[in-house]
């Protein structure tokens, strides 16, 4: 009499219980299936795709965009009136759509790699698709609100592109392990066809996508021009409050060689340091003078603009992020700064022997200095002592009664001219913004001894990369984290660059050769087995899961052809093996 034992037996397996009850809420064995997914799933499948794939381009643009954190929290003032750090809420809930979504685009691939029905719970997706909706109105909010900042992710390609390539190819090269098992363990379709023949093609174009990847750090070392150099845009505002003393004093202990700031004129005709319209901002305003905060700063005399306090705004505030890590010196000496004048400024700059680069703003038209200020400036700059040779007057309105008054100020321009249009205006510096700049241009004005400023580069990234580019100076908020920059983050020659793009091609090409024939010899291995190697083996270790499933399905082939009672045949284990016993005959 043989015992009657089941006919199959079930391994505990937690690792697949986890990844199907977290995906899908199956956590028990009879809740899975290994049928094909359903096209429904498959549609939810790809909305994940999808919201992954644009929370990456989401996340990228944010990492490149902290270059203008600051001015994007500055174009929120102008258009609420109160400022506020809009960045941090946009960074939070990025950074935490993308984990979420990148652990579920990781079951869902273990689905696919272990065979399993995908079958995403409906809680998941919910959260897939607020997390895409959410992207989607950001990206729409973002191009109708700061459109321009679209122009840096293009530019950060030229610095980034080469290591993004070498990382898609290690994804897409992963991803051969998946096609591998959905074309060579299925049976051949037309589908299966051509996810192959797709796969294949988009491995051959990022096998061939340094060809069209050009980036001015891919350049020999002996070509490297002088390191630029750089200005301090407003002083050192991330020190101290910006077109104050004390970021300008902050600027000068960088090691800046000039120092940009913005000039307004005053009611009574003194010049002075201003960037806003207004003056709710940077001073205390609101305090001093409530029935006039929403005025023009250029309207009010020169005695009230110094009774305002232009620092505690700064420490409220803390733009930068870096107010609290100010020594408490320097935190009582930022909450007692004043409106600073032109005449301060220029008088810092002769003792520091640095350079000024000014940048003018209008009186509005019913000022009394509206016909007279740019004369008021002049009359400062003049009388200031310093050289006009380190003064760049960067202002188009009345340039030749400036070159007239003042024929030795450096004239700069801050629009893209061409070469004939600066040698007709007699302008000998540029300064523009990255975006305005194109790479042939710039070689162009280096061959003519042109100037280049570039504004406003706070990253070392786009300082590295402009600085490959050949650019003579930049305009830094960040004068304290540009001086440390001896060199550029990376620079790779002609020739290494091709020899790792060959070894990257090579190393792929060889994995996903090597991942087909494996899964290949796989399966061949799988369909050695017949009827009489399983019975002939009278014990034997317990072998894989393809091995168990193919033994029962030849068990159940020879019960169908004459076997009628399970006692005549069962399989049962002890001590970690399976064993064959034949009923009596």
């Amino acid at each position: 009499m043989v015992k009657h034992q089941p006919l199959q037996v079930y391994e505990k397996q937690p690792c697949l219980s986890c990844v199907t009850g977290i995906y899908g809420c199956r956590w028990k064995r009879y809740q899975r299936s290994q049928d094909d997914t359903s096209k429904w799933e498959c549609t939810w499948f790809f909305i994940l795709c999808c919201s992954f794939s644009l929370l990456l381009v989401w996340a990228y643009f944010w990492w490149e965009a902290h270059n203008d954190y600051n001015d994007f929290n500055w174009l929120l003032y102008n258009r609420s009136g109160e400022w506020s750090d809009g960045t941090t809420p946009i960074l939070t809930t990025t950074a935490v759509g993308l984990s979420y979504t990148t652990f579920l685009m990781g079951l869902a691939l273990c689905h696919i790699a272990l065979g399993q029905q995908m079958n995403l719970y409906w809680i998941h997706k919910v959260g897939v698709l607020a997390v895409l909706l959410t992207t989607i109105t950001g990206v729409v909010s973002i191009d109708e609100l700061w459109r321009s900042e679209w122009d840096i992710v293009i530019i950060s390609l030229q610095f980034t592109g080469p290591f993004l390539h070498m990382g898609v190819l290690a994804a897409v090269t992963a991803l051969a392990w998946l096609v591998a098992v959905f074309v060579v363990r299925g049976e051949r379709s037309h589908l299966q066809m051509g996810v192959l023949v797709v796969y294949f093609f988009v491995l051959l174009a990022l096998y061939m996508a340094p060809l069209a990847i050009s980036s001015p750090c891919v350049m020999d070392k002996s070509t490297l021009r002088p390191r630029p150099l750089v200005f301090g845009r407003r002083g050192a505002p991330m020190l101290g409050p910006e077109n104050t003393i004390m970021a300008l004093n902050k600027a000068i202990q960088q090691g800046v060689s000039a120092l940009e700031a913005d000039v307004a004129i005053s009611l009574d005709g003194v010049p002075f340091l201003m960037r806003d319209r207004t003056l709710r901002r940077t001073t205390d305003v609101q305090r001093v003078f409530p029935d006039r905060q929403h005025d023009d700063a250029s309207l009010f005399t020169w005695t009230e603009l110094r009774s305002l306090n232009a620092g505690s705004w700064f420490l409220k505030n803390d733009p930068y992020w870096t107010a609290m890590s100010l020594s408490p010196r320097d935190r009582r000496r930022a909450g007692n700064q004043t409106v600073c004048g032109l005449a301060d400024l220029l008088r810092l700059a002769g003792k520091s022997n640095c350079s000024v680069a000014l940048s003018l703003r209008r009186p509005p038209p019913d000022h009394p200095r509206y016909q007279l200020w740019i004369n008021d400036t002049l009359r400062v700059v003049q009388k200031s002592g310093l050289p006009p040779n380190r003064v760049m007057w960067s202002l188009d309105v009345r340039r030749e009664q400036v070159r007239r008054e003042a024929p030795r100020l450096q004239q700069m321009s801050q629009k893209r001219l061409t070469m004939q249009q600066l040698k007709d205006m007699r302008i000998t510096a540029l300064s523009l913004h990255y975006s305005q700049l194109l790479k042939a241009d710039l070689r162009q004005y280096i061959r003519n001894n042109v100037s280049v400023n570039v504004h406003t580069v706070n990253d070392p990234w786009l300082y590295s990369l402009l600085w490959c580019s050949g650019v003579t100076s930049v305009s830094s908020e960040a004068p304290n984290i540009l001086k440390d920059m001896p060199y550029p983050i990376w620079l790779l020659s002609p020739d290494a660059y091709y020899l790792l793009w060959i070894a990257c091609v090579l190393v792929s090409f060889g994995v996903v050769v090597a991942i087909f024939i494996h899964q290949k010899w796989k399966m061949s291995g799988m369909q050695s087995y017949n009827p009489e190697q399983i019975m002939l083996s009278a014990v034997v270790r317990r072998p894989s899961r393809d091995v168990n499933v193919m033994k029962e399905k030849l068990i159940f082939s020879e019960m169908a052809n004459g076997v009628t009672s399970t006692d005549d045949l069962s399989i049962y284990t002890e001590n970690g093996y399976v064993r064959y016993t034949p009923g009596p005959h």
